[in-house]
């Protein structure tokens, strides 16, 4: 007998992650008694292409909810979440708010929902959406061969910085465009008469590597959350990484190529085997971040051992960061936690 359909709060809901979240409820039939779409007050009264109305987020709102997803920033988790979790909801976090905090879990539904059975904070997060993508094929590979340490080098979206990320990107194209000749020639002057506010520098036609703040040793916040989250999610506390993460001219999907060390040889066969059979993901000779825009999957190729050390295997990995790198991982958490019996039916923690 299947648990009773329960009250759901989308809290986030207009922005390019919020609004998969709500797509993606409604095509999983997520067993919902309603879906409640929260956002800021100047967002509230708003009706959205699904026909909901989007409701502001205050205390008087956001009583008898028995799961709360949030896309809504840091900020925004950090005074709610644990507001609706008093209130008797399990939040389903997608910001960095919690990520770190030892009595908060990390979980990917694929790698590791049993965490979801220990929330004593009534809170969980979802992992960074880059470290999202490479958690599936190293789990695969870390049981088959015992991961000791990766480097990892991203080659990440503009949506990997939301709706305005990729504004930005499709607001610069055309200038760019009609000036080709000067990219060719005189690329900075191109660079230098562009005005960017999201990425580090102007994207269209342009690699930019660096994105996130600064987090010491010239280290991005970006790249140490490859580091931390991987490390917490696998289990493996002395885990070493090694992380580069760049800004492409992608509207969606991030890649990332891994250069993984095992303890045991990672015998070619039997690494594709462990990938092939892992669920959530897909082997693809050649995976780009565009073929695997509006994919659930995690596509994994160019499997090839390395030229200097027997005992690492070399991939490339791609993966909607809106989808299971955001929004599908986040309603994932929240079916299972259903299915398991583990929501509070909308009883406020004692």
């Amino acid at each position: 007998m299947s648990p009773d359909p329960v009250r759901v709060a989308v809290v986030g809901a207009t922005g390019a992650v919020g609004t998969t979240m709500l797509d993606l409820l409604a095509k999983r039939d997520f067993p919902a008694s309603e879906i409640v779409p929260f956002a800021s007050s100047r967002s509230a009264g708003k009706v959205l292409p699904n026909g909901m109305t989007v409701r502001g987020i205050a205390d008087d709102t956001i009583q008898g909810f028995d799961v709360a997803i949030f896309s809504a920033g840091g900020s925004i988790s950090r005074e709610w979440a644990p507001k609706f979790a008093a209130a008797g909801a399990i939040v389903v976090d997608n910001s960095s708010a919690f990520r770190k905090d030892d009595d908060v879990p990390l979980v990917v539904a694929e790698v590791n929902p049993d965490e979801l059975a220990n929330t004593p904070r009534g809170i969980v997060a979802n992992p960074n959406c880059t470290t999202m993508a490479i958690m599936l094929p190293l789990k695969a590979l870390h049981d088959a061969f015992g991961l000791q340490s990766f480097v990892a080098t991203s080659y990440q979206a503009a949506g990997g910085a939301g709706q305005s990320g990729m504004d930005e990107l499709a607001e610069q194209t055309p200038g760019f465009l009609a000036q080709r000749e000067r990219l060719v020639t005189d690329g900075a002057s191109v660079l230098d008469a562009a005005t960017h506010d999201i990425h580090a520098a102007p994207l269209a036609f342009n690699v930019v590597p660096w994105l996130g703040s600064e987090a010491g040793d010239g280290y991005s916040d970006e790249e140490m959350k490859m580091v931390s989250e991987s490390r917490k999610i696998l289990a493996l506390p002395e885990l070493m990484v090694t992380p580069t993460c760049v800004r492409v001219p992608v509207m969606v999907g991030h890649s990332i190529q891994v250069r993984a060390t095992f303890e045991r040889e990672p015998e070619l066969a039997a690494a594709r085997a462990a990938l092939e059979d892992f669920p959530g993901v897909v082997l693809d000779d050649l995976p780009t971040p565009v073929k695997y825009a509006g994919k659930d999957e995690i596509a994994v190729g160019r499997i090839r051992p390395d030229l200097q050390d027997a005992k690492t295997l070399n991939l490339f990995v791609v993966g909607d960061n809106l989808l299971k790198g955001a929004a599908l991982n986040t309603v994932q958490l929240a079916e299972i936690l259903h299915e398991r019996g583990l929501l509070g039916a909308g009883t406020p923690a004692a």
